[in-house]
């Protein structure tokens, strides 16, 4: 199996965000169970709306990569995206088509690997991806897809995971020192136990060489939740938002 077999098997058993202690004993498909779905997500991260702007594109034609449950893919359907979106898996695009009906909406929906976008050059004004890039076996491939099917002005919103954050820090704890494995390196272990085979973070560095195609090109750092957990509130109040596990990534073709 390819690196990219072996992700789609691991997500094709659950679209992100639907595990069992979001959802709780709400039926898969129905209203209650797509709102659990949706007020975990943004109450663990509720600085997605900041960075998307999801109203800002009322009209356009978006395309997210890497639909997952479809939660945002609702956000830029009720802000008036003309809505396209690609996942690796058979589960999300099922998840993301009940989803979107739930409240009357639609999207152009396909299971493609995104390494390979199925799309002539120019077709979007913005192309949105939250989390997914570095699940890929070929992140540059991603990106440069990305650029090539958005227009001269279009933009690109997105999100990787960053290396150096406590996050990573507290997951190295545990799988490198704490197992008896101390010279396990934060990218050894990040790409076997963070979710599926071969996921990837970067630091600030490493994701400006990655999306360095685009202009005016943003990579900011975010505290998530996931890095504070376990600090008392009184300590992890002066956190920096440098240590943070997400990398907000903006940029303009």
């Amino acid at each position: 199996m390819t690196l990219n077999d072996q992700v789609r098997e691991f997500w094709e058993q659950e679209p992100c965000g639907t595990s069992p202690d979001v959802i709780g004993h709400a039926t898969p498909n129905t209203r209650e169970w797509f709102e659990k779905i949706e007020q975990h997500r943004y109450a663990a991260e509720p600085f997605i709306h900041a960075v998307a702007q999801f109203t800002r594109y009322h009209g356009q034609r978006l395309l997210e990569v890497g639909v997952g449950a479809g939660t945002d893919h609702l956000q830029w359907a009720r802000a008036g995206a003309i809505c396209h979106g690609v996942d690796l898996t058979d589960a999300a695009i099922t998840t993301t088509r009940q989803h979107l009906a739930c409240y009357g909406f639609e999207s152009r929906l396909q299971r493609v690997d995104a390494e390979r976008l199925p799309f002539d050059d120019r077709q979007f004004d913005v192309v949105y991806s939250w989390g997914v890039i570095h699940h890929a076996e070929k992140p540059d491939a991603i990106v440069a897809e990305i650029y090539r099917v958005l227009r001269p002005g279009g933009c690109f919103i997105g999100m990787v995971y960053h290396r150096p954050s406590l996050a990573t820090l507290r997951l190295w704890a545990r799988y490198g020192p704490l197992s008896g494995r101390p010279f396990r390196t934060r990218a050894d272990v990040i790409w076997h136990h963070m979710e599926s085979i071969g996921t990837k973070a970067y630091t600030l560095a490493e994701a400006r060489q990655l999306f360095s195609p685009f202009a005016a090109l943003r990579v900011e750092p975010i505290l998530t939740p996931y890095d504070l957990q376990k600090w008392p509130r009184a300590v992890s109040r002066y956190f920096p938002q440098g240590w943070g596990w997400n990398l907000a990534i903006h940029g303009v073709r």
